[in-house]
């Protein structure tokens, strides 16, 4: 019975239907955001809502019993299990805002769909080599938030008044949204050199180490993917040596009868 049971949870019929419910699902909790949505069909959403609740719980049901204590060995099946419990706890009184928390259900997609999975396991490969490249950002954010403080702190207090204040204003011009007319024009009015500051800082975080944060990213999903592929060559080899050692125990079993036949017929 569980092997029967394993087999359904893991076909591909059985992932594209959860598929389905989960976009679903995504679908019913994007229109309860409307206010004219909900006079009309309220009533409806909520049962959808409940009815796919239930699924969610029978479908991790079956997978626990399909797999036993292997379920919490795998990430994926901890993350949906984490997913469905956040789903199933109350949400009146002070703890309404759970009710928002419901939407975390989409996220159920990412363990579905093989392809995402990957994406989020490259992320989660190129987490210790970004922590160096954070703490990099960290170093060079400080030193010159410390100098824009010193240098532009006196008169312009509300960007660079005091260390928080300079570090924002900076993080803003990383991001390059309203550097130039917003920001570094009306400083550049009163310190005309201010431009010697603001365009190595530009240059030090939006075109350097961004592009590191990218290349480190890129790199860890380059070899996640290397690493799945040299995983299906070598589950083709098993499987091809596993036959080439199984026809060759029958071509003995051959021979074998062949000599036995020819031992009687003498």
């Amino acid at each position: 019975m569980r092997e029967r049971v394993r087999a359904l949870v893991t076909s591909r019929n059985w992932e594209f239907a959860i598929v389905a419910v989960i976009v679903l699902n995504a679908i019913t909790l994007g229109l309860e955001t409307s206010p004219s949505v909900m006079d009309q069909m309220g009533g409806v959403l909520h049962l959808i809502d409940r009815t796919v609740l239930a699924i969610f719980v029978v479908e991790l049901a079956l997978r626990l019993y399909a797999h036993g204590p292997k379920f919490f060995k795998d990430p994926w099946s901890v993350f949906d299990f984490v997913i469905v419990a956040i789903a199933l706890m109350p949400a009146g009184g002070s703890l309404s805002v759970l009710r928002s928390l419901r939407i975390l259900r989409v996220l159920r997609l990412i363990s579905v769909v093989p392809s995402l999975r990957r994406v989020i396991g490259g992320l989660v490969a190129a987490l210790p080599g970004m922590g160096s490249i954070v703490f990099l950002m960290a170093l060079v954010f400080y030193v010159f938030g410390v100098m824009a403080t010193k240098l532009f702190g006196p008169s312009f207090p509300d960007w660079f008044g005091d260390l928080a204040a300079s570090l924002y204003t900076l993080f803003q011009i990383m991001t390059l949204e309203s550097w130039s007319m917003g920001i570094v024009r009306p400083v550049m009015e009163v310190y005309p050199l201010a431009w010697l500051f603001f365009v190595p800082f530009i240059l030090c975080t939006a075109f350097t180490v961004l592009n590191l944060f990218i290349g480190i990213i890129v790199s860890a999903m380059q070899e996640e993917h290397d690493a799945e592929a040299d995983a299906g060559r070598q589950a083709i080899h098993d499987d091809t040596a596993l036959i080439l050692k199984e026809m060759k125990e029958l071509r003995d079993e051959v021979r074998q009868l062949r000599a036995e036949a020819s031992g009687k017929a003498s």
